[in-house]
């Protein structure tokens, strides 16, 4: 079939076709907004939008990858390289030790006559319960238990009873000038450092052999008025050997500060500072390294963990202790150590 009958009808549907389909152009801007029909995709090219492909260019704002620079912030607890706020502290190691017999109330006085503030201390539990001031699983290196009671052998502390133990001389076997000074009970001992306004670092001894000791010096504690803000803050901390111990320690009363007595490695000082507020080295075991490595710990407190090294007696290791930025050095003889740390600062 034709669609020419005639040139004039040709003519006329042209020029129909040509007006219908130019018409709506003009239209379509108005319709854009709404999102009308074809006509809209032709006006698109003629929009900067292909020029929003710049807005792939925020993807260089992945130079906050170099944040990951700015772990200059965990370099800062390096500098406590330098000498620690306040110098390195003194402890005078189970009294001064060098000079009075250990653990007994005049190593604690001796310490005090030195001019020495913190006085570190070891505290076991006797047969019946008393808590007392003693170094050794056994009484017979620092006592006359032998002679006082000859077939109790091996002469454990937890054989004896508190009565028994306050009849012994624990002063005699380092010098006739001490002869009848006793082995103190934590209460004895706490009374004198209170007396001569000094602090306390007190190392559980053992407790594998002595169930819930940590429960029984917290109430002691309590009792002398020992877990006062004061004393919690400035004034006491606890330490241990025993890992175990000291998590239960901080967990009945987390507010005591804590020290975990020996040299766990780097990668596993996060796991100990859930629990521990100090890292307590052998002196041998320290390097700057290591020193750093504690600092820049934060223990259960949210402050960098403290490092106190033991036991030196000498100047010149003192001196050099104090160079690697440890925040005390317990000693035997606390004196030397102070005057050593001092020549350094």
């Amino acid at each position: 079939m034709s669609l020419r009958p005639t040139a004039v009808t040709g003519s006329f549907l042209s020029v129909v076709a040509f007006l219908l389909t130019a018409a709506p152009a003009p239209a379509a801007p108005a319709d854009q907004g709404a999102g009308a029909g074809a006509a809209a995709p032709a006006a698109a090219p003629s929009v900067p939008a292909p020029e929003a492909p710049e807005a792939p260019e925020a993807p260089e704002a992945p130079e906050a990858p170099e944040a990951p620079e700015a772990p200059a912030a965990p370099d800062a607890p390096a500098a406590p390289a330098a000498p620690r706020p306040g110098g390195v502290v003194p402890v005078a190691h189970r009294g001064a030790s060098a000079y009075a017999p250990e653990n007994t109330l005049a190593a604690a006085d001796k310490a005090d006559e030195l001019g020495i503030t913190w006085v570190e201390n070891d505290v076991q539990r006797t047969k019946d319960g008393e808590l007392i001031v003693m170094h050794d699983e056994t009484l017979s290196r620092t006592t006359d238990v032998e002679e006082v009671f000859p077939d109790r052998a091996p002469w454990k502390v937890t054989d004896f009873t508190a009565a028994e133990i306050d009849r012994l001389d624990a002063g005699s076997w380092f010098d006739a000038r001490y002869a009848g000074e006793g082995v103190p009970t934590l209460t004895e001992f706490l009374d004198t450092i209170t007396a001569n306004n000094q602090k306390l670092l007190l190392e559980i001894k053992k407790p594998e052999l002595y169930p819930g000791i940590e429960r029984d010096i917290l109430r002691e504690l309590r009792k002398e008025g020992w877990l006062d803000r004061r004393h919690l803050r400035t004034r006491l901390a606890v330490q241990t050997f025993d890992a175990a111990s000291l998590r239960r320690v901080h967990e009945l009363k987390p507010e005591v500060k804590t020290g975990f007595l020996g040299t766990p490695k780097v990668a596993d000082l996060p796991r100990y500072a859930a629990f521990a507020d100090q890292v307590n080295p052998r002196y041998t075991t320290v390097t700057a390294e290591y020193v750093d490595a504690v600092h820049a710990t934060r223990g259960p407190s949210g402050r960098p963990l403290e490092l106190f090294t033991w036991t030196v007696d000498d100047a010149d290791t003192a001196a050099r202790m104090a160079g690697l930025g440890v925040d005390g050095i317990i000693s035997n003889r606390p004196d030397v150590v102070r005057d050593a740390a001092r020549g350094r600062s």
